[in-house]
């Protein structure tokens, strides 16, 4: 799949929020992993947007394994926005969603991450 890919970074409550589009695969991982890493970086709680992902394969999950780790290490979170049921169902049939929290929505995202203390006051 030779799709496009974009992301635009927004900060909202003291939340990172990364919306991203298009196809996440092999051709369109790398730009998608050294953003989010370097979001991850920071100690600001991240939330990814996968509302406009159409495809994503297995290297696109490994990043969003690997952009969770590196938001733990450094005192932050990452949680994803889902609402698509065939990536949602990807997310559950790969064990992502036991290590990454999922919501249907921005806003939902938003008081998981108040709800649990990890947002900014």
């Amino acid at each position: 799949m030779a799709g496009e890919l974009s992301m635009t970074v927004r900060r909202e409550r003291g939340v990172v929020i990364a919306e991203v589009t298009g196809d996440i695969d092999v051709s369109t991982v790398g730009g998608l992993r050294e953003r989010l890493l370097g979001l991850a970086d920071s100690e600001q709680p991240l939330i990814v947007d996968l509302n406009g992902v159409s495809f994503i394969d297995s290297t696109g999950l490994g990043v969003l394994v690997a952009a969770a780790r590196r938001a733990d290490t450094h005192g932050g979170s990452l949680h994803a926005v889902c609402s698509r049921k065939p990536t949602r169902k990807l997310l559950w049939l790969t064990g992502v969603d036991r290590r990454i929290p999922l919501s249907a929505t921005v806003d939902g995202a938003l008081t998981l991450l108040t709800e649990s203390g990890d947002a900014p006051a």
